[in-house]
């Protein structure tokens, strides 16, 4: 089952530290962020996949202690899901099966070309804080 995307008022009010990411399969952007201030900070971007990745996932998740995790879900400009959505929708699910923390979706649809046209050195982190930023400007 697939997690839906959040609508801001099913994000409980004490969860207030999030940690987002831009789902890729060689590269995985993160960034953390809160509610009080609505604004995320990128972190590095993990190069690696499978185990390998979840380990470095892991550990971000013990070093920030966050309430929740956010994943970026890509769609073509029309709404319509793609390949990637499934891949994306996949890793919510394994995450939320590995880190025991809920996983809110984000629609991602254009945030590394936001990314890139801020020019940003490393895309996959700004592009996981831009939809973390994104998300928490939807809470409550």
């Amino acid at each position: 089952m697939s997690a839906a995307p959040a609508a801001p008022d099913a994000v409980p009010a004490h969860f207030q530290s999030f940690l987002a990411f831009d789902y890729g399969a060689k590269r995985t952007g993160v960034a953390v962020g809160n509610r009080f201030t609505r604004t995320a900070t990128p972190q590095g971007t993990i190069r690696a996949e499978g185990d390998a990745r979840f380990a470095q996932i892991e550990a971000r998740v013990r070093e920030w202690r966050p309430d929740a995790l956010v994943v970026g879900v890509p769609f073509h400009p029309d709404g319509a899901a793609h390949e990637n959505t499934a891949r994306a929708q996949r890793f919510a699910r394994q995450l939320r099966g590995r880190c025991k923390l809920p996983v809110y979706e984000v629609d991602e649809r254009y945030t590394t070309t936001e990314a890139l046209s801020l020019g940003a050195r490393d895309a996959d982190a700004a592009a996981a804080c831009i939809i973390l930023e994104q998300f928490l400007r939807n809470l409550p």
